[in-house]
């Protein structure tokens, strides 16, 4: 089945890539019969303005499916796992990096950041999963991040162990997440801003990526 008049019908309404998955191998039981992931990117800042456009667009991708017969599953974007949903419940059953490293979209950084080549990791992503037998774009399957490792030498928590990612061992650890909530603790008992960013802003993709539509 040809995902492309839904790939653009997306990106009219502001996605800024659209990727089709086979997530089959990543799928817990209760999942199972969703073996398509539609990956979806915006270029902004991850704020509540994007988290509403991404919640929007999938409800329009679940439309589409819909009107044509096909069930699907929304998984919330990062910022969107409110407690009293009961999609968080199911949010650790999949990730975001899944649909798009299986879309052919990016890669997962020495960072743990999904990279994708022209945005970097300034990219906001939302996942929709169905059973609608979409044809698969070709997946990314190792690091594009070669002998770089500025993340890795820059990070203040030693978080970023330098490892490389490939889609043969996707759960290899990359990142001591541990370390980088730790220091996330400090900074908010400080400044109140939990995100560090270093890994972000050293990154070549990322400083020579677009910039994003809106801040």
């Amino acid at each position: 089945m040809d995902a492309e008049p839904l790939k653009r019908f997306l990106k009219t309404e502001g996605a800024t890539l659209v990727g089709i998955g086979d997530v089959t191998a990543a799928l817990s039981s209760e999942i199972i019969h969703l073996r398509r992931g539609i990956a979806i990117a915006v270029n902004r800042n991850l704020n509540r303005e994007t988290v509403d456009q991404l919640i929007r667009l999938q409800a329009l991708a679940e439309g589409w499916l819909r009107a044509k017969g096909y069930r699907s599953l929304s998984i919330p974007a990062d910022s969107d796992r409110k407690k009293d949903k009961m999609i968080t419940k199911l949010y650790k059953l999949f990730c975001h990096k899944t649909a798009a490293t299986c879309s052919g979209l990016g890669w997962v950084g020495k960072n743990g950041l999904l990279i994708n080549r022209e945005y970097g990791s300034k990219l906001s992503w939302a996942t929709v999963l169905t059973n609608a037998p979409f044809r698969a774009d070709a997946p990314t399957s190792q690091s594009e991040c070669g002998d770089c490792d500025l993340c890795v030498r820059h990070c203040p928590s030693g978080a970023v162990k330098g490892e490389h990612w490939t889609l043969a061992d996707p759960l290899k650890e990359i990142v001591s997440y541990e370390k980088c909530r730790a220091l996330k603790t400090r900074r908010i008992s400080h400044s109140s801003k939990p995100n560090c960013g270093f890994c972000i802003t050293v990154c070549p993709y990322s400083r020579n990526g677009n910039n994003h539509g809106t801040t």
